[in-house]
């Protein structure tokens, strides 16, 4: 019935058409009709009537507030048609308007309860919780006219849940919502709800069980809804958001454990968790779905990422997250202008949605970039203040210890562990300023003033790693730090960054631990020809990226004939290991080769010379669909589509092999 008009429709059945177009949830296509119908009769009850509430099942609120709202003004007498108005304006996010409107009502008995419910779940939106308990306390002394009874008791204590978890008590949240789904019996949104206050407060474990019986239950209710069939490939077309839909809490479920798997660093669950969830068309995607597959798939999509945060920030109604991670995202995409502006257009919301840690943070990461002496002086004061609440906490923690007071202990525990991980990144920042000065032995003192509170942190631990290595008169002391990452991961060795394996196996080389050293490397390629013998088609780097550092390392030290040949061997075969990471390395060798060639401080033996030329040859034919280098997300100016290749940039030093050799092409 797409493109239905009324003039298509026989007389007398105009409303038999609407109405089963509203009872096949076709609502568009009702509307469409709809308004055609009230253009000819604006002042029709019937037609305004039905067009708000299709408006309001299509999430289209402030249309449908417009409808309720024609309505209360032709039908005063109706006051249910500016509930309905309120109800819509609440849903626009346009809290005052749909306050003024629940006061026309407040005299009368008949909407007491449903307008202080309403006015509670707007306060409650706006962030006034004194407010919203203050409008719960009344309905439940039973100022609102209602009769006691199972489903009331279960709203109560729904209704104070939702309360005490926006104070952060998450435990007392669990218990009202655990009460509530007793007395009503299974329902997805308490379910979801209960789920997500054990999530916050770090009850991983119960949260994924509610999840698995939310995405159960509606699988076996509902399998129209298309659960798990993007992830399997299976095209599937849009179940859009219907009403169904909203009831089974399949989508809330979804991103609940998306964010779960990525906060236990499972990243590849997380993502499968937003595919798994019923297939949605991209505009009709909610704001949390949106900005979870931005922040999920950023590695991946950065640029897309961007433009759904972005998108995000100029809606009514966004996750309070957003804004924070936008800002964290461009300062780690080293887009520092970019957080500035954001940060002074909307300084409405830094009060709102940015704590005074994270406000104070950003402040000095952007300062950094025009004032690195200001802003160490505001990263040194806020690591002061978090230094302090540490110590505290260590002795909070001994003292719950030692009274064999194990809750408290777990609970200072917690605290002290949120600390830490807001401890961490500011102690980087420091460092990063002087790291970018190149002055590595002061980022040392940095990070050894700090190790009595992070010496158990895997981030401090790598970073120390790194800045022990990186000063190649300390290789032995950097192995003590990289060699606890390493065993950690033994079992699985492929998910250990390639760059630490690599940094290790120098470290053994420089210290004469050769054997510990191709000890390390059979595990890793004995770890990669099982993976290959799983999925042949996959493509591992980590014994390349170890073989190219060592080649690197070799080239460093001035022995090019060794060094060339590491780095030539490293990328066979060519169609598994050349990528542009593998090609980063390799051809960083080819530069310094060539610019020592060229200043005739080198010479290499033709041999090599035509090993060389054959290699880049190679690369030539295998790397027409390997980007040269990963631009940077939102740059203006791309690079030309074909000279970002590793094919094109091989050609260029072949060329530069042949004019500085001066052999004939």
């Amino acid at each position: 019935m797409a493109g239905l008009s009324s003039t298509q429709i026989p007389d007398g059945e105009f409303t038999a058409v609407v109405y089963r177009l509203i009872r096949d949830s076709r609502y568009a296509e009702a509307v469409q009709l709809l308004s055609g119908e009230t253009q000819r009769s604006p002042r029709s009850r019937a037609g305004l009537s039905l067009l708000g509430y299709c408006y309001y099942r299509l999430e289209e609120y402030t249309m449908a507030a417009e409808c309720y709202e024609q309505l209360s003004q032709l039908h005063p007498e109706l006051e249910q048609y500016r509930l309905y108005q309120a109800q819509a304006l609440y849903k626009a996010c346009l809290y005052p308007e749909a306050t003024r409107v629940t006061f026309l009502l407040v005299d009368n008995p008949t909407y007491h309860s449903q307008v202080l419910r309403l006015q509670a779940a707007i306060k409650y939106s706006e962030g006034d919780l004194p407010g919203t308990r203050s409008l719960l306390e009344q309905l439940l002394s039973g100022e609102g006219g209602e009769e006691s009874g199972a489903e009331n008791e279960s709203d109560a204590q729904v209704n104070l849940g939702c309360v005490l978890y926006k104070e952060g008590q998450y435990e007392a949240a669990c218990s009202k919502f655990f009460a509530a789904l007793q007395l009503s019996g299974y329902r997805p949104d308490l379910s979801y709800n209960l789920a997500v206050a054990y999530y916050s407060s770090r009850q991983y474990a119960p949260a994924l069980k509610l999840v698995a019986d939310i995405v159960e239950h509606g699988i076996r209710q509902h399998p129209e809804l298309g659960v798990g069939m993007t992830t399997e490939g299976i095209d599937f077309r849009s179940v859009g958001n219907t009403l169904v839909l909203h009831q089974t809490a399949l989508v809330e479920a979804f991103n609940l454990k998306a964010a779960i798997e990525y906060q236990l660093r499972n990243y590849e669950a997380a993502q499968e968790a937003l595919t798994d969830m019923p297939p949605r068309a991209e505009e009709e995607l909610d704001p949390v779905t949106l900005h979870n597959q931005a922040i999920m798939n950023m590695d991946a999509r950065p640029t897309e990422g961007f433009e759904k945060l972005q998108f995000l920030l100029q809606q009514n109604l966004f996750p309070p997250e957003t804004f924070g991670n936008l800002l964290l995202l461009y300062c780690k995409y080293e887009y520092f202008y970019l957080a500035a502006d954001v940060l002074a257009e909307n300084a409405h919301l830094t009060y709102k949605f940015l704590t005074p840690y994270l406000y104070d943070f950003l402040d000095a990461v952007i300062t950094c970039q025009t004032a690195p002496e200001e802003a160490f002086i505001k990263l040194d004061g806020l690591a002061g203040m978090l230094t302090e609440q540490l110590r505290k906490l260590t002795v909070q923690v001994q003292e719950a210890r030692h009274s064999r007071d194990d809750e408290a202990a777990k609970k200072a525990v917690d605290e002290y562990d949120d600390i830490l991980e807001k401890y961490i990144p500011v102690l980087m920042a420091q460092g990063k300023i002087y790291w970018n000065l190149e002055n590595y032995s002061m980022v040392e003192k940095i990070f050894h003033n700090s190790a009595d509170l992070c010496n158990n942190h895997d981030v401090w631990k790598l970073n120390v790693a790194h800045v022990l290595f990186v000063q190649e008169n300390k290789y032995k002391e950097a192995i003590g730090f990289y060699e606890p990452i390493v065993r950690k991961h033994y079992d699985n060795v492929l998910s250990v960054s390639a760059i630490v394996l690599a940094n290790l196996c120098v470290s053994y080389i420089m210290t004469s631990q050769n054997e510990e050293a191709e000890e390390l490397m059979r595990k890793i390629e004995k770890e990669e020809e099982r993976l290959s013998y799983d999925d042949p088609d996959k493509k591992t780097y980590h014994l390349c990226i170890v073989n190219l550092v060592i080649g690197t390392l070799y080239c460093a030290k001035g022995n090019y004939d060794f060094g060339i040949s590491r780095v030539i061997k490293s990328l066979e075969p060519y169609n598994k290991k050349l990528g542009t990471d593998t090609w980063y390395y390799a051809k960083r060798c080819f530069l310094s080769l060539l610019e020592n060639m060229s200043k005739q401080t080198v010479m290499l033996p033709d041999s090599i010379i035509q090993e060389c030329i054959q290699f880049l040859e190679h690369c030539e034919v295998y790397g027409w669909k390997i980007p040269a280098i990963i631009e940077q997300p939102l740059e203006e100016e791309k690079m030309h589509i074909g000279k970002n290749t590793v094919t094109y940039e091989s050609r260029q030093l072949k060329a530069l092999i042949y004019e500085v050799t001066g052999w004939p092409l």
